[in-house]
């Protein structure tokens, strides 16, 4: 039945591609009594539990290895990386496509899909240093906690916090010039948003605001836009996260864009979600690059390219 309801609704997503609003789609799922939200954009399918190989000195939260259509992908186990009690056996497993690495993560049931706006979805409480919850959604009889994938997967495949915070060499020259730039980045991850900002300091842009999700970011660019002079002058460049609570990256960038004080500053999407459905997407809307996680060397080379015009090699824009 999870399945019959995801291929539906990925077959309807390009209503939501095509429209630029802040919706988005959410798997719902459940281990023991807590609800939890994984959106559709990085959701392959839903399979029920299939036979798993173990793996000797796997990280503690992977079960093994499943093949699903000939390839061998990895099973975290949800509920013991979560420390969360299960009501029954797991029964269903949520095979994703994330920062373009495929995992499948192993939970109770899949129940329903739901498609929300972000204004809907609130930033997480400070509840401590080790909380995997990015947002919460309040439903009418329940409340559904959407988890950091993201910072689960980097826990499991450190390779990925490496790429964020290793940095080509540059010159002094070079970290001159990004030194003089004025970076707005929103990030809704707290752990990517500090990898990412430090790895920029390092390289050299040392001129950064950094916000947790894109209504904060929209609120300040529009700040810096009533100042008088050039709007270059206030800010050279945006880096989105495309999934973040209250307003998405893509929202973001067609507010920028239709704005006639902001509509020339260049916004570069970095996220987990560049696929080629979000490609497609975020170039319809405009962005001036699009770059996944965690290729920080290629969103590095895009941002000296777009605000000092230097020579493009490895980084993609929006095509």
């Amino acid at each position: 039945m999870a399945e019959k309801k995801a291929e539906s609704k990925n077959e309807q997503k390009g209503i939501l591609l095509e429209t630029g609003t802040n919706e988005f789609e959410i798997v719902e799922f459940n281990i023991g009594n807590v609800n939890y939200g994984i959106n559709v954009a990085k959701v392959r399918e839903v399979i029920t539990r299939v036979p798993v190989t173990a793996m000797p000195q796997a990280h503690p939260y992977i079960d093994g290895l499943f093949t699903l259509r000939g390839k061998a992908i990895p099973l975290v186990n949800l509920p013991r990386c979560l420390n969360a009690q299960t009501a029954g056996t797991p029964r269903n497993i949520i095979v994703t496509e994330i920062n373009n690495y495929n995992i499948g993560f192993l939970v109770e049931t899949v129940s329903r899909i739901h498609r929300i706006s972000w204004k809907e979805m609130e930033p997480a409480p400070e509840v401590g240093d080790q909380s995997r919850v990015v947002g919460i959604i309040k439903m009418k009889d329940r409340i559904v906690l959407l988890l950091d994938f993201e910072t689960i997967i980097a826990e499991i495949n450190p390779e990925i916090n490496q790429k964020l915070s290793t940095v080509d060499d540059a010159t002094e020259d070079v970290k001159d010039k990004r030194g003089r730039a004025h970076v707005v980045v929103a990030e809704d991850s707290p752990l990517l948003r500090e990898l990412l900002v430090s790895t920029l300091h390092d390289s050299g842009y040392r001129f950064i605001r950094d916000f947790g999700n894109g209504q904060d970011a929209w609120e300040y660019l529009c700040e810096l836009a009533k100042k008088n002079g050039p709007i270059e002058n206030q800010v050279g460049v945006i880096v989105s996260d495309v999934e973040m609570p209250k307003m998405d990256g893509h929202r973001l960038l067609k507010l920028v864009r239709e704005d006639e004080r902001l509509k020339e500053v260049p916004l570069v999407l970095f996220s987990s979600l560049i696929n080629p459905e979000m490609r497609r997407k975020g170039k319809e809307l405009g962005a001036s690059g699009q770059i996944a996680k965690p290729e920080i060397n290629q969103l590095i080379e895009l941002l000296d390219h777009l605000v000092f015009g230097t020579e493009l090699k490895h980084a993609q824009l929006t095509e």
